[in-house]
């Protein structure tokens, strides 16, 4: 897809379509208005007619409307005009990005990036229109042996600005957007490969092929002898029954003055977790390739940050495994030796992507960082918890924590922000080791975080919990290529980028 930003005057436009908004009842916005007025009242006419009541979401393709110099003209309801929000506004763009993308239109010139929105400004609205367009014509498509493609797809979209002083913001909020974009696409790309493709070394190689395009990104594998020899046998022991390799991947990106000590993002790559020996419910196991997505979205915010050359230091870490069951495989009432030197009871082996983290938390250390940000789909109780719209965060540092909160809110990637008290740590109490990997029914979640803390002494730390976001699930599966935009948003504010009119 293409897209730029103009500023001028609708009746000027010689477009494919031109897109603009109608809102309810049957109200033009401005720029309708004086497309009706140079059609001498035929979309006026038409609304008393009833063709478009201006409700959100309503479509009505036109053609050739008199003295228009475009061939079609798209009228958008809207809804209420004091009721338009965020959440609106991408609904609206992404049911006519479906629009212009099913009737023909290779190119559309689109008036709606001029709407108010609540508190948005032109840089929000057009990034988000194309962040909502790039996700709005994604598929995946790569294993099928035909492949469905429409005839004249969407190629084009000019986003009109109301001054022509907004063109630069517009441009930079084109350039974001599509970095953002770029990200999320390869998050969901990767998440969505078949687990008997996505491997920890695939991971380790969709890093390296990052690395051949940017001079100031280097990609690094900590493999299972290395580990071994740091005393990782926490992750070592949740890949022991599987025939593939656990596989650490290091990204160490350079953007920042040298010595600036580095945001590390680290992701809980399951590339298949079938539970191990406390295996899962057959029902939708398959979905299990997906436990994987904190990496993918810690491997599509570095895509996103190294497009957009950000002027700082982060390294991001995929931590692959794959948790199988097998005569090796590791069991509940096993007790394991950590990086750390810290001991932990088995419990239940599908409580596995703590004891992965848990070394890799440990392994940063070395980075002396900043501040360090693990991302995993780590348990079903978040999803109890917080449904399916927003990611769980728990943070040691409640600066750390409210940067994360203020960038989902930037970035409409929605997250919460839920207690991790002393009281919590009680429940991963062992008899026998220092820690247990489970702290039972109550407050599933928070005793996950709790366990991990227990690692990030040393540091300012936060944990997303992405269980409810990371994917949707069931027939129309597929990855969201969440948190990819909330960690770009908040890698953006740390670097000092300005996106403000």
């Amino acid at each position: 897809m293409e897209f730029s930003v103009k500023s001028g005057s609708p009746e000027k436009q010689r477009s494919a379509c031109i897109v603009v908004g109608v809102f309810e009842p049957r109200r033009f916005t401005s720029v309708a208005e004086q497309l009706d007025n140079i059609s001498d009242g035929y979309l006026s006419n038409l609304l008393r007619r009833g063709d478009l009541e201006g409700k959100a979401g309503q479509m009505l393709l036109l053609h050739h409307v008199p003295n228009v110099l475009s061939e079609r003209v798209l009228l958008v309801g809207c809804g209420k005009e004091r009721e338009l929000d965020e959440r609106q506004y991408r609904q609206i763009i992404r049911k006519t990005i479906n629009t212009l993308n099913e009737t023909g239109s290779m190119e559309a010139v689109c008036f709606l990036t001029e709407l108010h929105v609540k508190g948005r400004d032109t840089y929000w609205k057009v990034r988000h229109a194309v962040e909502t367009t790039n996700d709005t014509l994604y598929s995946f498509t790569t294993m099928k042996s035909k492949k469905d493609e429409a005839r004249r797809p969407l190629r084009k979209m000019v986003f009109n600005v109301p001054t022509r002083r907004e063109l630069t913001t517009g441009e930079k909020a084109i350039e974001h957007g599509l970095a953002i974009s770029a990200g999320i696409k390869t998050a969901k790309d990767v998440s969505n490969m078949p687990p008997n493709v996505c491997n920890p070394a695939y991971l380790y190689e969709q890093a390296k092929s990052l690395e051949t395009e940017y001079q100031n990104l280097s990609v690094e594998a900590v493999d299972e002898a290395q580990m071994a020899e740091l005393g990782m046998n926490s992750y070592l022991s949740v890949g022991r029954g599987s025939a593939n390799e656990s596989i650490m991947t290091v990204m160490n990106y350079k953007g920042g003055v040298p010595g600036q000590n580095p945001i590390v993002l680290v992701g809980k790559g399951l590339t298949f977790d079938s539970g191990g020996i406390s295996i899962k419910p057959g029902e939708a196991m398959d979905e299990m390739k997906y436990d994987m997505c904190g990496a993918s979205g810690v491997l599509g915010t570095m895509h996103a940050i190294v497009q957009m050359q950000l002027p700082i230091n982060v390294v991001g870490v995929l931590a692959g495994c794959e948790n199988m069951p097998d005569a090796n495989a590791y069991r509940p009432g096993d007790i394991l030796t950590t990086m750390s030197g810290q001991t932990v009871e088995v419990l239940n082996t599908d409580a596995e992507g703590r004891l992965v983290l848990c070394d890799a938390l440990t392994f940063v250390e070395r980075f002396e960082p900043e501040a360090v940000i693990d991302v995993a789909t780590l348990t079903g109780a978040c999803v109890v918890a917080l449904g399916k719209h927003a990611s769980g965060v728990m943070s040691n540092h409640n600066p750390l924590a409210h940067e994360l909160i203020n960038a989902s809110e930037q970035s409409s990637d929605k997250a919460w922000r839920l207690p991790l008290w002393d009281e919590y740590q009680e429940q991963i109490e062992s008899p026998f080791a220092d820690i247990a990997n489970l702290g039972g029914r109550d407050a599933g979640t928070i005793t996950a975080a709790c366990f991990l803390s227990r690692f990030t002494k040393k540091y300012h730390w936060a944990h997303m919990d992405i269980a409810g976001t990371a994917w949707v699930g069931g027939k129309q599966k597929g990855a969201t290529g969440r948190p990819v935009a909330m960690l770009s948003q908040y890698l953006m504010n740390k670097a000092g980028v300005e996106t403000e009119d």
